[in-house]
């Protein structure tokens, strides 16, 4: 089992700047891939970015450029930092962790809701 707990979501101007974090804790294994998604009322939700290593990192399109996702892997815990933030980034934002095999069972954290006011 693994825990995943988000925090530094809240509510922030257009053009301003979040930095969402996550730590893991429990069964963690190495090769792992953490990462971030969001959900906005009415939409399904969807991969922001995610991380198994440096070289092996994803970003959706819409927020290329913008949001950079980091890990500290002796602390277990995952960053989203984002900048220019837009109005249709308004959602909440979801820790995601699974394994390095294809068929292991995938952990989320409880969210953490990020509003951009207009």
């Amino acid at each position: 089992q693994v825990q995943l707990v988000e925090t530094g979501g809240g509510v922030v101007q257009v053009g301003g700047a979040l930095r969402l974090s996550c730590a893991a804790s429990g069964s963690i294994s190495s090769g792992n891939t953490m990462g971030w998604y969001r959900q906005a009322p009415g939409k399904q939700r969807e991969v922001v970015a995610r991380m198994r290593s440096v070289a092996s990192t994803y970003y959706a399109d819409s927020v290329k450029g913008r949001f950079t996702i980091s890990r500290d892997n002796a602390k277990n815990t995952v960053y989203l930092q984002m900048s220019s933030l837009k109005p249709e980034d308004t959602a909440i934002y979801y820790c995601h962790y699974r394994g390095m095999n294809l068929n292991s069972n995938e952990y989320w954290g409880q969210g953490t809701q990020v509003t951009v006011s207009s």
